[in-house]
């Protein structure tokens, strides 16, 4: 009988010291130390919640840089790849489509190379950034259908260009964070 109170009262105590007392202190702790990364790395426009830097959104308008293809349409409740493997038909034919549609949406040749990142999805489905190649290559649409000039929207692209990621040796851009500055440059 000792053993069973020995053993309800530890539960107890590891219970509200690891359920309660450790999770509000860490949290109390990165909310004063690193607000931005304890809250989602999220993103305000006029008080509003727009998005996420870490998660990918659905842009589909000529005016905006596109992201990568989700597996999951970029639903962060249902996270995750298509677990297709490389010779699957389903997965060869999906890329085969969108490297049509950019070759389409960007005007390209039908030999030019499209970017891997533009036609894959990401292990999670919710990659918020693109290679800057990929993002320079959307330049000519969207200047053309916001009546930019090339040089402005590559000036976006540059000013925009994120530092470099452990284990990735090309420079990476945001893809909502593009389309904001997009949103708001004023001509």
């Amino acid at each position: 009988m000792k053993a069973i109170k020995n053993a309800l009262l530890m539960f107890v105590v590891f219970s509200v010291l690891l359920g309660i007392i450790y999770p509000v202190a860490i949290t109390g702790i990165s909310q004063v130390v690193f607000p931005h990364q304890a809250n989602g790395y999220l993103i305000t426009e006029n008080e509003k919640v727009i998005g996420s830097e870490l998660i990918g959104q659905n842009f589909t308008s000529p005016y905006y840089f596109h992201g990568r293809p989700s597996a999951t349409v970029y639903d962060s409740v249902t996270s995750g790849g298509s677990n297709l493997g490389p010779t699957n038909q389903k997965l060869m034919d999906e890329v085969n489509e969108r490297i049509q549609q950019i070759r389409i949406e960007e005007s390209l040749s039908s030999n030019s190379t499209v970017p891997a990142d533009l036609v894959l999805s990401s292990g999670s489905g919710l990659e918020a950034y693109i290679y800057v190649e990929s993002a320079r290559l959307q330049i000519p649409r969207i200047a053309k259908a916001r009546g930019f000039s090339e040089a402005e929207v590559e000036n976006i692209v540059e000013d925009n260009v994120e530092g470099w990621i452990v284990g990735i040796d090309t420079p990476l851009v945001n893809v909502l964070k593009l389309n904001i500055a997009l949103d708001n440059t004023r001509r």
